[in-house]
């Protein structure tokens, strides 16, 4: 973090004077009167989250100090290692913020939030472009975690907006969002989308509609609104020029009756961009100033430091997800949901040398990687159940399938022949989760993960158990 950026966080603060959960839904809240003001001064609030424990792998590769999740507790491809240490963001990410509500007409307030999230096992700011770029030309077996993220090193990761809110209306924010599409994972997910206990908590990828960056999405308006038993939502995204190039759109509608919560969703992005850490040959291409058969010289080439290779796509996704509380007196829900997100070549290649989120040049893109359809569909349920009043037990299942979209050779393979083979993904986690205070919780548990065929290609280990005990402060 550089120090004009670590001065800007704490110039923000300190003029504030004074939380929302990693899968709470990023709406801003009414204008009303907060349970706990004590941080609050003004209608502005201070808030924030501390998530950090120890994680024993039995297959991952060393910890990283920047990547959110710290370790390959969802089975990766460089999974050579046994690791064990300190591990955060687990439950839900470290994070601090501030956030504003200020009355204005009848029952509208002016609202806005910006929140930074951080690694409280280094004390970094979270960057997950940054785990990636440290891999750069190296071998599996000599890397530390890397995976991509809608989390970059951005000083407002997690939320920069400001808008209007009403109870009667709903809410109107523009700037940089959790999409609709990743606050109804965060509702619906057993495991509240936690990196260390949840395939689509620790994976953007159904989040994301696909990508993993696009989790959050940046130059966004988001429209929010709960009318009695209906809800309903919309979102959109502006590319900053001409035509769809960079843009995305979402939708949702649902209800919820006598314990019963059921939402659906539309996702439409253009130009969605999955990154990885360059190969060995393609930071060599850069060290020699060849950046691109049309690019000879040096100063038209980047730096390997901040430079990634791309995978582009338009992506379109369905998914529905619902919830069941049972009557008052029981401490059990259900919980679960469907997507299906397919990958078509973008209809706006992107070149060599765009720049990603976080500013982290796209040195080498892949724009034809989907000339067969890439289908994915994601199914999971899970129950959660108070034991005692403080104390609850959380299981969990989740299962991703991959169609065969590869051609040539390995058109309609279902082996770990390529990656573009069929193939499917399970994971299962077991949590309990005690309260202490109001503020305050421990916790503790496993997931397992597996990869078969196409989903396995190329990984040196095709499954892990990450066992995880940690604390949790929020305010």
């Amino acid at each position: 973090m550089t120090p004009i950026r670590a001065c800007l966080l704490t110039a923000s603060l300190a003029a504030a004077g004074v939380a929302q959960a990693q899968t709470a839904p990023s709406t801003p809240a009414p204008a009303t009167k907060a349970e706990d003001s004590s941080l609050t001064w003004k209608g502005i609030t201070l808030y924030g989250t501390v998530d950090i424990g120890i994680q024993y792998d039995t297959h991952s590769a060393p910890f990283s100090d920047y990547f959110p999740a710290v370790s390959g507790s969802l089975v990766q491809k460089n999974d050579y290692d046994s690791p064990i240490g300190i591990a955060g963001n687990n439950l839900s990410q470290s994070r601090i913020g501030i956030s504003g509500n200020e009355p204005l007409v009848g029952d509208w307030a002016g609202v806005f939030r910006f929140e930074t999230f951080f690694n409280p096992w280094s004390g970094d700011i979270s960057d997950a472009c940054k785990s990636l770029t440290l891999d750069n030309g190296k071998a599996l077996t000599a890397q530390t975690t890397g995976v991509d993220s809608s989390i970059c090193g951005q000083l407002f990761a997690g939320a920069a907006y400001a808008g209007f809110s009403s109870p009667t209306y709903g809410s109107f924010t523009f700037g940089r969002h959790v999409t609709l599409l990743a606050d109804g994972i965060g509702k619906y997910d057993p495991l509240f989308a936690s990196n260390a206990f949840s395939l689509i908590g620790y994976s953007g990828t159904a989040g994301g509609g696909g990508d993993t960056e696009d989790r959050r999405l940046d130059q966004s308006i988001k429209y929010y609104a709960k009318y009695d038993w209906l809800h309903v939502g919309a979102l959109y995204q502006f590319g900053s020029q001409s035509g769809s190039t960079n843009t995305g759109y979402q939708l949702m509608i649902g209800g919820e009756y006598a314990g019963l919560s059921i939402d659906g969703y539309y996702f439409k992005k253009y130009d969605a961009v999955i990154v990885s850490a360059l190969s060995a040959a393609q930071v060599t291409t850069l060290q020699t100033g060849t950046c691109t058969a049309a690019a000879p010289a040096v100063p038209q080439c980047w730096p390997v430091s901040n430079s990634l290779s791309a995978t582009v796509s338009d992506n379109k996704t369905y998914a529905v997800m619902a919830s069941y509380a049972f009557p008052a007196g029981s401490t059990i829900k259900l919980s679960g949901g469907y997507e299906r997100i397919t990958f078509d070549n973008p209809n706006n290649p992107l070149p060599a040398g765009a720049l990603t989120i976080g500013g982290y040049i796209l040195a080498f893109t892949n724009n034809t990687n989907y000339n067969n359809q890439k289908v994915l569909y994601f199914l999971w349920g899970g129950i959660k159940a108070g034991l005692t009043p403080d104390l609850d037990v959380i299981a969990a299942y989740y299962y991703l399938h991959q169609n065969a979209f590869a051609t040539g050779a390995n058109a309609g393979c279902s082996t770990t022949a390529s990656s573009g083979c069929s193939g499917t993904e399970g994971v299962a986690s077991l949590v309990f989760d005690y309260r202490l205070s109001k503020r305050f919780d421990v916790y503790a548990g496993s997931m397992w993960s597996g990869v078969k065929d196409g989903l396995a290609n190329g990984f040196i280990n095709k499954d892990n158990v990450a066992t995880t005990a940690g604390l949790r402060f929020r305010f």
